[in-house]
């Protein structure tokens, strides 16, 4: 049975007993969607229904926050200052600076099991313990149990930090849904046409939710920001950004191998050559936009960070951070970082095996085709 917009808004609808979307210019992206998962994805009967099950899931987290702050409308005179950002390509490192962050007690972040179930908004003692917490811990349990493979590549325990992306998906415009499926329609109009604004104004209303009794700097990270950076920074102006940089070699074939990984739980025709391609374009925009608001912002309006220098000095690389924005780095943030590394030693849940010629490309392909990039960013790159 094919997906269907009217289905999934009134069974969202049904099960929350809501009805207010907010902003409703959200439902094109979730059209552009939903025609795209009937024509293009080629999901399998358990694909569909875990589709559909997702898709109510975020139209009925944003009815639900809607109704919350409709109910509670002071929450969103509190300001959200000064968030840090951080982003790169994806698997430059972004995952492991987000985690040091975010045991800094002065810091809030994202959480996994809220950004799936956040209202009522938690209390400081929810954050980490609690049903819905305990929930998102089952689940996650589960996927370690049955898909080891991809949490060997990307893991997150149900209180990490995760993508604030899962903030923008409630508006459907969010690069998981191209990540997930293969749905070239919606890549394009992602990409090339999508209206970014609705996406970072609802986003910024889910962490005004978040922050009514658990507030803290909110230092957040979606690797995909790239893409968007005029929206975010025209609904957070005082934003904080903070961009990692890795090898290219490296990126394509670790991103490509994650996307391979996860793609068959949806669909039994997966494409390695068309991941690539969706990536390397996907990744060609990010760089040509980050450029693009460097240029229009300035240098320093981004702090760059090598994914080397992380891998060697964590936490001399976090210290940088923190002296570059002029934030104080306690000695109570120092040692909880330690511990947490010490805690989480790199390949602590498998290593994760990766080559280009399984996508159709050459290492010499990628060189040249970034050559550019790694010149203008002094990358690092393992030969």
């Amino acid at each position: 049975m094919a997906l269907s917009v009217e289905d999934l808004l009134a069974t969202a609808r049904t099960e929350t007993g809501l009805a207010e979307l907010g902003d409703e210019r959200v439902l094109e992206g979730l059209a552009r969607l939903v025609d795209a998962l009937n024509r293009e994805a080629r999901l399998h009967e358990r694909g569909e229904q875990s589709v559909r099950q997702s898709l109510i899931g975020y139209l009925s987290t944003r009815l639900k926050v809607e109704d919350w702050l409709a109910r509670h409308p002071e929450l969103l005179a509190r300001p959200i200052e000064r968030p840090l950002f951080v982003f790169g390509l994806p698997r430059t490192g972004t995952t492991l600076v987000i985690n040091l962050l975010s045991v800094d007690p002065a810091r809030r972040c994202f959480l996994r099991w809220e950004a799936f179930d956040p209202v009522p908004p938690p209390r400081p003692e929810e954050l980490h313990a609690g049903p819905r917490y305990e929930r998102c811990k089952a689940q996650t349990e589960l996927a370690l149990k049955y898909t080891p493979h991809i949490a060997a590549i990307h893991y997150e325990e149900a209180d990490s930090p995760t993508e604030c992306q899962f903030a923008m998906a409630p508006s459907f415009v969010s690069q998981v849904f191209d990540s997930m499926y293969h749905v070239p329609s919606y890549h394009r109009w992602f990409l090339y046409e999508a209206d970014y604004l609705p996406a970072f104004r609802f986003h910024k209303r889910f962490l005004q939710l978040l922050q009514a009794h658990a507030p803290g700097r909110w230092t957040l990270k979606n690797p995909w920001h790239p893409l968007y950076l005029e929206a975010l920074v025209e609904v957070y102006p005082d934003a904080q950004l903070v961009m990692t940089h890795r090898d290219p070699v490296e990126v394509v074939a670790s991103a490509c191998s994650l996307l391979k990984a996860v793609r068959p739980m949806f669909t039994d025709h997966v494409d390695p050559r068309a991941i690539a391609d969706c990536l390397l374009e996907t990744f060609d925009l990010m760089i040509e936009r980050t450029l693009a608001f460097r240029a229009r912002h300035g240098e320093d309006r981004i702090l760059d960070v090598q994914y080397e220098a992380v891998m060697r000095d964590p936490i001399g690389e976090i210290e940088r951070i923190y002296a570059h924005f002029d934030e104080p780095f306690t000695p109570q943030a120092r040692r909880a970082m330690e511990a947490y590394l010490a805690a989480n030693p790199k390949g602590k849940f498998g290593k994760h095996v990766y080559a280009l010629e399984d996508y159709g490309l050459t290492r010499e392909q990628i060189r040249e085709r970034y050559r550019a990039y790694c010149e203008r960013f002094a990358i690092p790159m393992r030969d």
